[in-house]
């Protein structure tokens, strides 16, 4: 079990959300929600405090009556209950609920404890409340997308269930838990916040670092297919570049082919002194998708790390408003729901995640391009050239989805719109941020699942299965048991689609 207490880490967040862990409270966590809650109830008496006693965003002018404040809470939540498109992953939402948890869990928000303790259940049940992808403009944090969060935290809306999405209430019901009360501030302690956004990056960097992989790998095998020579993923010749993720992409590089039999050093090759030929039969140098991984893939992967402290940073902040402080005996008014830490990053994630995309196709390419290759016939055909048709269908799709990842690219960073009656006059738009980030993520694997496949296709041709490094043969053999060698030709969809899951759920 993961204990929700002081910070969580990438690891621990990816135990609850990859590996099943459940979570719990641990006893101080209890201890520090409950003091800022009895502090809070106690410290309103003869002040006005924001979404306590004064309506919200531009009609905080307005007092609350005692009498009001409850229902208040409640109206927030259901009235902000308006969100549309498609429905935000399972993966994603279980990622809100968890940076949830841990931002309420500072004691800084004034909620009941009873708010905690149905989140975790939520998290460890595996009850995923029903979230759309539109709605959020990351200023006031994700305010639509976590009002329906906590829609169904009041027993309301409608939740996924064991695959099937049904009433909150009759979940409840089934499985005996109880709505939370709002007691003080757990309406705006929910809705504001950056949660949903961050979880979306969460699941997002997770991918990243997982495609980042696979991207390396596939750029070796391509080298091997090419039988490249050796010294562009060289120690001596990367680290001449003083940018640590240059050299940590070679070193990957030089891990997976290490027992390569394809690989040429180019001392043997070209340093021999028998190359007296006036135009030489094999390239001196090879093309920039093979040659240039290291600094291609080095920025990437420090892009990805980067994003992974700010994402960790922000799981592990509070981000609602007001701040509830104990120590201080104190409420402060601020912004920390606003979310432009995350839409850059996320910005950031997509641009370097369409760079791999880009990568992955050019590298396509080649395989498909004859001319190019001089190794292998058109498009990886292993039947009869002008008769069958090989991967040539399958590298449009690659190629149109590579396009759309281009366009996707955009900043949404810089896309302000005010709104909220101009209260809200410069937003993050984080979580359209994050939601498209993870469109292109998606994208990129079905990119190099198409890649994958041309690629076994490939080895297949060369017969070269036992002169490939170790790796690559266990790569090429996963693939295998997907989809056979095929020379006829058939409907690709479905193979595409089985090695897209195989490229995303390894662990």
């Amino acid at each position: 079990m993961i204990s929700i207490h002081k910070d969580l880490s990438l690891d621990q967040f990816s135990d609850v959300l990859l590996n099943q862990k459940p979570v719990g409270l641990s006893s101080d966590t209890v201890e520090v929600v409950k003091e800022s809650f009895s502090f809070l109830k106690s410290f309103i008496k003869d002040k006005v405090i924001y979404g306590v006693n004064t309506g919200f965003g531009p009609m905080a002018q307005y007092r609350i009556q005692d009498a009001d404040r409850i229902q208040l809470q409640y109206n927030l939540i259901r009235s902000h209950a308006s969100g549309t498109g498609d429905l935000l992953p399972p993966d994603i939402v279980k990622a809100a609920m968890l940076t949830r948890l841990c931002n309420l869990s500072k004691g800084k928000s004034g909620v009941h404890i009873s708010v905690l303790e149905l989140l975790q259940e939520f998290i460890n049940r595996d009850i995923t409340p029903v979230i759309f992808a539109h709605g959020g403009v990351g200023a006031s944090g994700d305010l639509v997308q976590l009002a329906h969060l906590a829609l169904t935290l009041i027993g309301e809306g409608e939740v996924v269930y064991q695959n099937k999405r049904r009433p909150t209430k009759e979940v409840f019901e089934a499985l005996g838990l109880t709505p939370i009360a709002v007691e003080l501030r757990e309406g705006i302690s929910l809705i504001n916040g950056t949660s949903v956004m961050t979880g979306a990056g969460m699941v997002n960097y997770f991918h990243a670092k997982q495609l980042l992989s696979w991207s390396v790998e596939l750029s070796s095998i391509m080298n091997e297919l090419a039988k490249a020579h050796d010294d562009h993923y060289s120690v001596t010749l990367n680290e001449v570049k003083k940018h640590q993720g240059q050299q940590d992409i070679a070193a990957m590089m030089r891990h997976h082919l290490t027992d390569s039999k394809l690989i040429r050093k180019r001392e043997e090759d070209l340093y021999s002194g028998n190359n007296l030929e006036e135009i030489f039969k094999d390239k001196v140098q090879e093309y920039y998708s093979l040659r240039c991984v290291p600094q291609i893939l080095g920025p990437v992967l420090e892009t990805i790390e980067q994003v992974g402290q700010v994402l960790e940073n922000e799981v592990n902040s509070v981000s609602d408003n007001p701040i509830i402080s104990v120590e201080d005996q104190n409420v402060y008014h601020g912004g920390n729901f606003h979310g432009d830490y995350i839409s850059l990053e996320m910005d950031k994630l997509k641009l370097a995640i369409t760079r791999l995309t880009m990568l992955s196709e050019r590298q396509l390419n080649y395989l498909m391009n004859s001319k190019i290759n001089e190794i292998l016939p058109p498009f990886v055909n292993m039947g009869k050239l002008g008769f069958n048709f090989g991967m040539q269908g399958a590298q449009f799709t690659a190629t149109s989805t590579t396009a759309e990842n281009q366009t996707l690219s955009n900043s949404m960073y810089v896309h302000s719109i005010p709104n909220n009656n101009d209260n809200q006059d410069i937003v993050s738009m984080g979580t359209n941020a994050a939601v498209i980030t993870h469109k292109v993520i998606i994208n990129a694997y079905e990119v190099l699942a198409i890649q994958l496949i041309s690629i076994a296709q490939a080895i297949d041709i060369l017969s070269c299965q036992d002169s490939v490094s170790t790796r690559t043969k266990e790569i090429y053999t996963a693939i295998r048991a997907i989809i056979p060698a095929f020379s006829e030709d058939k409907p690709l969809y479905m193979a595409i689609q089985s090695v897209k899951d195989y490229l995303m759920k390894r662990a």
